[in-house]
């Protein structure tokens, strides 16, 4: 008599995103007692699908992605705080001493004290960093074509939209 197991369907992550969504109806599940989906969760997934095609060209060029985040704030913005960049980014304040020495030692950014307050540092965008981005700038606008090419630009600008608002909504009441 074997003991082969016939192994369980496995769910992909894409497969679990991709699951038909619950009407607003939904009935709670027995095994959890939750009605609604793993929203955190499908924001996990969905970040990954989307990371997951830059990724190859951050490796390319020698970026983390949480490099990648800090120097696409700081091209955006402009020169920033740490704490500032811990809010943009998602990065915790302890990392982000580590990345930010790393990211000076790579030469991709400047850190400077503030005139009026030494205890503050100012990190700006390297120009040997600003010139990889530009550089790197019509292979990151292909990424987003071919992803609007397969999902489709209406769809593409509704979720920009969407997020905008769900971020706006879920602000904390003290920076309201």
């Amino acid at each position: 008599m074997s003991s082969h197991k016939t192994p369980k369907a496995v769910r992909t992550p894409s497969s679990l995103a991709s699951a038909p969504p619950k009407t607003a109806k939904a009935s709670r599940s027995p095994k959890t007692g939750i009605a609604h989906r793993n929203l955190p969760l499908l924001l996990l997934q969905a970040r990954e699908a989307v990371i997951g095609r830059f990724r190859p060209l951050l490796n390319e060029q020698g970026l983390t992605e949480q490099q990648w985040r800090i120097l696409r704030a700081l091209l955006e913005r402009g020169p920033l705080e740490p704490r500032e960049i811990v809010g943009l980014c998602g990065i915790s304040s302890p990392s982000l001493a580590g990345v930010l020495a790393r990211m000076d030692d790579l030469g991709l950014v400047l850190r400077e004290r503030v005139d009026s307050d030494q205890r503050r540092v100012m990190v700006s965008i390297s120009p040997k960093a600003q010139a990889q981005a530009l550089g790197m700038a019509p292979a990151i606008e292909a990424i987003y074509a071919g992803i609007e090419d397969q999902v489709g630009k209406p769809l593409v600008d509704e979720f920009y939209l969407l997020l905008d608002q769900l971020l706006d909504r879920l602000q904390p009441v003290d920076e309201a």
